[in-house]
C-alpha cells in the first residue's frame, strides 16, 4: 500500500532522516527503501514535511516485527506524542482507556499516555488532563525536537509538538550575534533553538513555571549564557515598569529592550495584535518579525498585515517578506503567520 514519503537523493539520505527523525515525522510503521537511484522515508504527517522536503506516495515496506496501536483496537486511533507521553482526545471513557492500553502495549516508546480533559484556557494558556496511564508525575516529560531537548510539564505550561516544522522554519533563518526576543517564550521552543546559532536571546511569559523550564532547558542544551528569561506581562517588560531576573541569576532592570531586538516572535495567534505596539518599541533600526495569527481562510493574512502597518507605519517601512499557512487550525479558519521586515 502506498504511503506519503519524503523522496531524497542518496547523498541526501542521512541528513534528511536526521532532520525527519529531530520533528518525530518518520513513520515507524513503514521501513525506509531505496529505489530507482532515490530514497523514500516514510513519514507520519505529510502536511508537517518542511517545504525543502518532496512528499511523494510510496509503496513502502510494512515493518513486521512493530505491534503500533491500531492494531490492537478495531477503531480509527489518533494520537501525538511529547517526549515518552501519547496525548489523545477521546470523550468515550471506554475508548479513551481502550486506546491508552494500546499505546502502551505497542512498541512506542511511550509510558504515559494523557486524554485532554479541557481546552486550554486562561492566561497561561494551559488546559487538563485525565492521565490514564502513567505514575504521579505523568504530565512532565522531554521532548526532543530538531537536536534540542525541552522539559516541560504539560499541566503547568503550554506546548505544541504540532509547531516544531514552524519553528525549525524560523532557527534557520536566525544569524550568529543577532539578538532575538520572544514575546510569549514558553518552556523557550523558539528561544534554545536561536540561542544554539548563537544568538543573544531574551524570553519572556507571564508562567513562571514556564520561566522555570526555560532556564533549565538553557541549561540542558548548554546556551544559558545566551538566554535571558523573564516572568512577566511583556508590556510591562519592555516598558521598563518590573524588574527581572536573568537565567544566570543576575538581577537586571527591565525597560533596556526597546530598540533592542533584531528578530521578534510574536506565538501568540488569538491576541497578538493585542501586543503589536510593544513588538515595534522592541525594534531596532531594522527587524524581523514573525507574526502569528488565526484567521478566515477568506483573508488569512490580511487582518494581521493591515495592524502591523498601523501599529509600525510611518515609523518603520513595513516589508512583507513570507505569508505562510503553518496549519489548518478549525473549520474554515487558518493558523498562519506573516515574517514581516520592519526598517527605520
Amino acid at each position: 500500500m502506498s504511503v506519503p514519503c519524503v523522496r531524497v537523493a542518496r547523498e541526501d539520505g542521512e541528513r534528511a532522516r536526521q532532520d525527519l527523525a529531530a520533528a518525530e515525522l518518520i513513520d515507524d510503521t513503514h521501513g525506509i527503501e531505496h529505489a530507482d537511484g532515490w530514497l523514500y522515508i516514510p513519514v507520519v504527517d505529510p502536511v508537517a514535511v518542511p517545504d525543502e522536503f518532496e512528499v511523494v506516495d510510496h509503496d513502502a515496506p510494512v515493518r513486521e516485527t512493530q505491534t503500533m496501536p491500531a492494531e490492537l483496537v478495531d477503531f480509527d486511533v489518533s494520537y501525538e506524542r511529547i517526549g515518552d507521553a501519547a496525548i489523545v482526545d477521546e470523550d468515550d471513557d471506554e475508548r479513551a482507556r481502550a486506546l491508552a492500553d494500546a499505546i502502551v502495549e505497542s512498541a512506542l516508546p511511550v509510558h504515559t499516555v494523557l486524554n485532554r480533559a479541557s481546552k486550554v484556557k486562561g492566561d497561561l494558556r494551559v488546559r487538563d488532563w485525565e492521565v490514564l496511564a502513567g505514575d504521579g508525575n505523568a504530565t512532565e516529560t522531554v521532548h526532543r525536537e530538531y537536536g534540542c531537548e525541552f522539559a516541560v510539564d504539560l499541566a503547568e505550561v503550554y506546548f505544541s509538538p504540532r509547531l516544531a516544522t514552524e519553528r525549525h522554519r524560523v532557527a534557520r533563518q536566525v544569524q550568529e550575534g543577532e539578538r532575538a526576543f520572544d514575546m510569549f517564550a514558553g518552556v523557550g521552543p523558539f528561544v534554545i533553538p536561536f540561542a544554539e546559532r548563537g544568538a543573544e536571546t531574551v524570553g519572556v511569559d507571564l508562567n513562571g513555571t514556564a520561566i522555570e523550564y526555560l532556564r533549565e532547558n538553557a541549561r540542558r542544551n548548554g546556551v544559558a549564557d545566551r538566554v535571558t528569561a523573564i516572568e512577566g506581562d511583556v508590556r510591562d517588560v519592555v516598558s521598563g515598569s518590573s524588574r527581572a531576573q536573568r537565567s544566570d541569576g543576575v538581577r537586571e532592570v527591565a525597560g533596556e529592550y526597546e530598540g533592542w531586538a533584531d528578530r521578534i516572535v510574536m506565538n501568540l495567534p488569538h491576541s497578538a495584535d493585542e501586543f503589536l505596539d510593544t513588538a515595534v518599541a522592541l525594534a531596532g533600526d531594522e527587524a524581523v518579525l514573525h507574526y502569528y495569527d488565526i484567521q478566515h481562510e477568506e483573508d488569512p493574512y490580511g487582518p494581521g498585515e493591515r495592524a502591523i502597518r498601523a501599529a509600525a507605519e510611518p515609523a518603520y517601512d513595513v516589508t512583507v517578506e513570507t505569508r505562510h499557512t503553518v496549519r489548518s487550525y478549525a473549520p474554515h479558519e487558518l493558523n498562519v503567520v506573516l515574517d514581516v521586515r520592519l526598517t527605520r
